[in-house]
Formats: structure tokens, C-alpha cells, sequence
């Protein structure tokens, strides 16, 4: 197995909540558009639970209709798999695999960096996701990795190797 895919695998590991109800959302949420904001970043972010219910998004100027598109294939696609919508690309990537083999449609799933899974520790229980759009797309991984490194105090948490694409 990769390294990469084994760096994805131990952020999941790391990355997960004690607990997560609708202020645990929003406390998170605000976190992250402060954080955007501070580091000059214009991001859309968007807190899903698995029953689909928006617990919280904002999409600040910059950001617009197609970035809200690409959020909800994220978020179709952490739901699903389980895993970030990251860790699906490059392990479908790896097996020679698309959404097409298993079935699923591009216009519902994304099969790239933006997507996080919201798993409370001790169950493994993934029941939302964390998403992010408008950045290349490992850059939107990242972006929520950096996020939740700082809100969950887990400086231990890997980052993600890589450079834009030119």
C-alpha cells in the first residue's frame, strides 16, 4: 500500500470526535471560517449528517452555486464509503477502479480531495462528514485536515504531501 493512502488512513485514525451533536457543528463550523479567514482563504465549508440534514455551511464571497454542487458529491461520497472522499480517489485510483465500475455516477459522487468523515472514537461510527470546496482539491483536504488538527488539539495528525498542479 502507498504511503499516501497509509498518511489518509492515520489522519482518520487520529481525526475523531468524543462526541458530535448540533453545537459540537456549529462550534466546528465557526472554527473553520475563522481559520479561512485568518489564512486569507476564500472556502466554502459545509457540516453534513448522514441522514442529510445541513447542520451548518457557510459560502463566503467567492464562492457560489457550483462550489454547493461539488460539496454534496463530496458528501455522497463520505457517506457511502466511509472514508474521506480523498482516500476513495487514490484507492480507487490504485485498484484501477472509477465510480462507473461500482456502478455510481459522476453528476452524484466525487472521487477527489474535500471530504471528511465525522467518526466518534470508540465505535467507528462515521455519522457525517466535514466538506470543503473552491481550493485544488487535495488543497481542500488539507484545508479541513489543518482545521481539525487545531479544533481537535491533535498536532500528531499527518499532513498530506503535495504541491499544485501548475
Amino acid at each position: 500500500m502507498s504511503e499516501n493512502l497509509e498518511i489518509l488512513k492515520k489522519q482518520e485514525e487520529i481525526l475523531q470526535f468524543e462526541h458530535f451533536n448540533h453545537e459540537d457543528a456549529y462550534a466546528l463550523g465557526t472554527f473553520m471560517v475563522e481559520y479561512a479567514r485568518k489564512n486569507s482563504i476564500t472556502i466554502a465549508v459545509s457540516i453534513r449528517m448522514n441522514n442529510g440534514c445541513i447542520l451548518f455551511q457557510h459560502c463566503p464571497d467567492g464562492t457560489n452555486l457550483l462550489n454547493q454542487k461539488w460539496m454534496g458529491r463530496k458528501f455522497n461520497s463520505v457517506k457511502l464509503m466511509e472514508r474521506s472522499s480523498l482516500l476513495s480517489a487514490m484507492t480507487f485510483e490504485e485498484a484501477g477502479d472509477t465510480l462507473a465500475t461500482h456502478a455510481l455516477k459522476e453528476e452524484d459522487y466525487a472521487l477527489c480531495g474535500g471530504g471528511f468523515p465525522i467518526r466518534i472514537k470508540g465505535t467507528g461510527a462515521v455519522i457525517g462528514a466535514v466538506i470543503s470546496s473552491n481550493l485544488y482539491h487535495i488543497a481542500d483536504h488539507e484545508f479541513i485536515i489543518d482545521c481539525l488538527r487545531e479544533f481537535l488539539n491533535c498536532p500528531e495528525a499527518p499532513a498530506f504531501p503535495y504541491t499544485l498542479p501548475e
